[in-house]
């Protein structure tokens, strides 16, 4: 849950309220988000420092990661005043600023949108409030950039109509924020190499035959997303008027990121809540869109399933002065089982009823919902055996030092095949027939880019790093009637200044030996036959497990063995362990080598 700080008293001023700790506290109970430290009693407290909140807030709840969102949805949950009515300016589109999206775009970066909050009064606090907006959004929801990158100019220093383009480094020439020296794309990598805050976002343009531009109508460049922005269009204190050019690899990330920043700052524009918007004129596809669309979105709600939900008996009216409290706009349909929910375009994380059953039991108070006993016939229930064995599992793991992690199910497809050397059949991955970003394209058929992605963001810890996981993976299977089957498999992997290869393979051992399944050699296991023949003819009688060396791109050559296991006098190879392939780890961006082993469970049953 990411963590926002703000100044104590300047909340409190705009809240209309001087609160206790513990007051204030409540409060963010009642809403749904955390206190998780005042800092007015901290002793380490600078004395000439205010004193901060810091407040923790959900994951999905992108619009409130600046001061003015928690300000703003505090003083909707209160009744303080409703929802804002944000709202494009009345330009008619010939007379709007445009941003030219060039064909060359489409190798690193090919969308891009953009707005413009014009006469706004910016004070010390917003101002660092609005960059701080942009650093969360870029870390949270634009995963470190690489899905979004903002960039904010002073339109009175550029001039329109504006292109996004893609331009070979020799050919970027620019004087980069801060600086006073024109460095072009070539020399921008070396220069901010070792840069702590710029240097983690080299990576994503490094290796492009083309990097990125914004230009203005001078030619002169505004931007070069997602690294930095020009010193020339810096807005400082004085700005009036403030462009806002977005870039991106996912369409919908891109959309909800221009919404989320240009409502939560509108507020501070002469004509509040009031944006200009920008026409984008793409040549790749052929298409013209304005930005932001601030469109609202309509969903019709049952109201006996958000009574049922929440064990509640509410009537529409009721239920609309509910939803009014977090932000919706809502009104009884005109069939009375449903309401007609309007909204707002700072909440993409409502997707589904349930996401506004959720906040109707929020507004409502979750200590005030009836508690009742179930009426269902009382049963005993027990795990099935496929977790009691991870569970035993995880638990040899966590006594031997190795910490559990639990990466989501999907994945995208570069991570599942390309970036692990695999090849794509078309006939293993279950894939999502309309994903909604690139990052969850299919259904992983493998636990190891979960754990390399959990290191990856994880770099700055003390290594060694050794974690593991104990889940299901995915596979087509035209046998069942859903086409797909689970798996349950087992991985680990260690990340350390060297290789940790008999580490891996002692924590294999471990668990083998707690499973009861005892290590036979190579030869026992075989009985001088091929693995082939093995398998075919069952020559050996001793039940066991045991690895050979294989060939395979995502290890190292010579660092990879198949594991194979014989019970009950069947041999199968239950997966593999071995040190990764470098190629692995660069597309991961880890830069020290890695070990990891991976397993079929399943076969233990």
């Amino acid at each position: 849950m990411p963590t926002i700080n703000v100044d104590k008293y300047r909340l409190f001023e705009e809240l209309g309220e001087q609160f206790t700790e513990e007051s204030f506290q409540q409060l963010c109970f009642d809403f749904g988000i955390e206190l998780d430290k005042d800092t007015e009693n901290d002793p380490s407290r600078p004395k000439d420092q205010k004193p901060e909140l810091a407040i923790e807030i959900p994951a999905n709840r992108y619009d409130m990661l600046c001061f003015e969102g928690i300000a703003m949805h505090l003083n909707i949950f209160r009744g303080k005043h409703g929802t804002p009515n944000w709202k494009l300016a009345d330009i008619p589109e010939d007379k709007m600023q445009t941003l030219i999206i060039t064909k060359e775009t489409e190798q690193v970066r090919p969308y891009a949108a953009g707005a413009i909050l014009r006469n706004i009064k910016f004070t010390q606090d917003s101002y660092d409030s609005f960059i701080s907006l942009q650093d969360k959004l870029h870390q949270n929801l634009a995963r470190q950039r690489t899905l979004v990158a903002i960039g904010t100019h002073d339109l009175d220093t550029i001039q329109g109509p504006f292109t996004y383009e893609a331009l070979p480094p020799k050919d970027i020439n620019f004087v980069p924020l801060n600086q006073t020296k024109k460095i072009n794309g070539e020399e921008l990598m070396s220069f901010y190499e070792t840069d702590r805050h710029l240097g983690r976002y080299l990576h994503i343009l490094r290796d492009k035959p083309v990097y990125p531009v914004i230009l203005d109508a001078n030619r002169e460049i505004c931007s070069l997303p997602p690294i930095i922005n020009s010193e020339r269009s810096k807005i400082t204190l004085d700005t009036k008027n403030v462009f806002i050019d977005m870039t991106a690899t996912d369409q919908t990330k891109l959309d909800i990121v221009c919404n989320i920043m240009v409502a939560m700052f509108s507020q501070y524009c002469a004509e509040p809540f009031t944006i200009e918007p920008v026409k984008v004129v793409s040549e790749h596809n052929g298409t013209t869109r304005v930005t932001p669309s601030l469109a609202a979105r309509t969903m019709d709600v049952e109201v006996d399933y958000l009574n049922q939900v929440t064990g509640l008996s509410e009537s529409p009216a009721s239920i609309c002065k509910l939803l009014s409290k977090m932000a919706y706009k809502a009104e009884p349909s005109s069939d009375p089982k449903f309401v007609k929910v309007t909204v707002p375009p700072t909440r993409a994380d409502v997707l589904h009823p349930c996401d506004v059953m959720e906040d109707v039991a929020i507004a409502y108070g979750f200590n005030s919902l009836p508690r009742s006993s179930p009426n269902r016939s009382v049963t005993i229930g027990k795990p099935l055996m496929i977790n009691k064995l991870s569970d035993i599992v995880r638990t040899e793991c966590a006594m031997a030092g190795w910490v559990e992690v639990m990466p989501l199910i999907l994945c995208s497809h570069e991570e599942n095949f390309e970036w692990l050397n695999r090849v794509d059949d078309g006939k293993t991955a279950v894939k999502l027939a309309n994903p909604r970003t690139v990052e969850y394209q299919v259904a992983r058929t493998s636990l190891l880019p979960g754990l390399l992605k959990t290191l990856s963001e994880n770099k700055a810890m003390k290594l060694p790093l050794q974690i593991i996981e104990s889940a299901d993976v995915v596979f087509k299977d035209e046998s069942l009637e859903r086409k797909a089957r689970n798996e349950r498999r087992w991985a680990a992997a260690y990340y350390g200044k060297t290789s940790g290869f008999e580490i891996v393979h002692g924590l294999l051992d471990r668990v083998m030996t707690m499973l009861k399944v005892a290590f036979v050699t190579h030869e026992e296991g075989l009985e001088g036959k091929s693995i082939d023949y093995a398998v075919k003819e069952n020559p050996s009688k001793a039940d066991g497990y045991f690895i050979q060396e294989i060939d395979e791109p995502t290890f190292f050559k010579g660092r990879a063995a198949a594991i194979y296991v014989r019970l009950g006098g069947e041999l199968k190879r239950i997966g593999e362990l071995g040190v990764l392939h470098p190629t692995v780890l660069e597309k991961f961006d880890l830069r020290y080598p890695v070990s990891t082993l991976e397993i079929n469970l399943e076969v233990f049953l």
